[in-house]
């Protein structure tokens, strides 16, 4: 998983058009394949193949760079990773284990 201040960094690179009126769209057109390979290569699979053409749509669409693409799908794939069933949920709440679940899930 890619660190979440890359991910806010290449957000930030996407709103930097906002900065530059008249060249902003040009600059949404170099980045948006660009930002879309990015996604792609960082989160990979399916998940970054649909937010790599998300984030392509996304940075070509005028008035749309204010999204935090990159910084969304972070917080998603965490989420993902994070997820316990509901089983292992209660059991850890029992427990107390709550706190070290992220520790759990990295053996």
């Amino acid at each position: 998983m890619p660190p979440l201040f890359l991910c806010i960094g290449l957000d930030l690179i996407g709103c930097t058009t906002y900065l530059l009126p008249f060249f902003g769209e040009a600059g949404d057109l170099l980045w948006a394949p660009l930002s879309g390979l990015i996604f792609y290569f960082m989160f990979g699979k399916k998940f970054g193949a649909l937010g790599g053409i998300f984030s392509i749509l996304e940075e070509i669409s005028p008035g749309l760079d204010f999204i935090p693409t990159f910084t969304i799908a972070w917080f998603m794939r965490k989420h993902e990773i994070l997820k316990v069933s509901g089983t292992t949920r209660a059991v850890h709440k029992v427990f107390g284990l709550d706190r070290y679940r992220e520790s759990f899930s990295k053996k």
